[in-house]
């Protein structure tokens, strides 16, 4: 994953490459050690214990996903959209659907990261909060269904060609409106309609 040999990176590599394949449960601090091929002292080391290594490799991950998601906004260039960044996707899913503190810390995290990006956009939105919080959860699920999203377009999703496909499908649904002003006006009237019947009641 990273050209960077240190002993620590290699650790960091290899954890995030079987947290991504086992989840933090099922990966062993000898299973990463032997992956990095350094001695589980020497991961302890560095890192003290898997959940500060856990810890670490969240922090990195999601900052150089950060960087990318950034460059893809800018439509600056697709070469970070690589096996590697793959990668870092299904970690941090998987680290923030694990159903611990760190990987609740982590989500919030992530729409802190997504306030920030909002708020250097022009995007006018009424809740950006909600905002955030629904886009995010609507990528994550690219990954969370995935075995559905394989099965309706009859190729592995994890697979370069099946996902090239979801992205480009995801650039059509971001890059033009599926509603009319007019339609989306309608829709807001209704919706505080219900919010004030439910006050109301």
């Amino acid at each position: 994953m990273s050209s960077d040999l240190t002993a620590r990176a290699r650790i960091r590599d290899a954890a995030i490459q079987l947290f991504a394949e086992r989840g933090v449960e099922g990966a062993t601090i000898r299973d990463i050690a032997q992956q990095a091929d350094v001695s589980s002292g020497l991961l302890r080391h560095h890192f003290g214990s898997k959940e500060g290594l856990r810890d670490a490799c969240d922090e990195w991950a999601l900052h150089e996903l950060t960087k990318v998601s950034g460059q893809f906004i800018e439509f600056s260039t697709l070469d970070g959209f690589t096996l590697r960044v793959r990668l870092l996707q299904s970690y941090l899913i998987r680290s923030i659907l694990d159903g611990s503190p760190a990987g609740t810390a982590m989500f919030d995290r992530m729409l802190e990261y997504g306030e920030q990006w909002l708020a250097t956009t022009d995007l006018k939105v009424a809740d950006p909060r909600a905002f955030v919080a629904v886009l995010s959860v609507m990528k994550m699920s690219l990954f969370t269904m995935s075995d559905l999203m394989s099965r309706a377009l009859g190729d592995d999703v994890t697979q370069p060609q099946a996902w090239g496909r979801m992205l480009r499908a995801s650039l059509d649904l971001f890059s033009q409106p599926l509603i009319t002003k007019e339609q989306a006006l309608q829709a807001e009237s209704a919706i505080d309609r219900v919010i004030a019947g439910e006050e109301a009641s």
